[in-house]
């Protein structure tokens, strides 16, 4: 089950500070169920190169992406 959303769909659950200005905003949330294996090494990954597990996620679409067919 993957269950996407635009953040302005979400309801806010308080005031949120600003943040970094940046020209690639993540305004989509996106929620995925992982077996444990998955989630293992999600969090291994995470842990060796010391960057988010959602920049993992990122990282991994545009790999796959970029062996698409044309």
């Amino acid at each position: 089950m993957i269950l996407v959303t635009h953040k302005s769909e979400v309801k806010p659950l308080g005031k949120k500070k600003m943040g970094r200005p940046t020209d690639n905003p993540k305004d989509i949330s996106l929620k995925v169920l992982l077996d444990n294996d998955t989630a293992q090494k999600l969090e291994e990954c995470s842990q060796v190169l010391k960057v988010s597990k959602a920049e993992i996620m990122r990282r991994g679409v545009h790999e796959i992406h970029k062996r698409l067919p044309n």
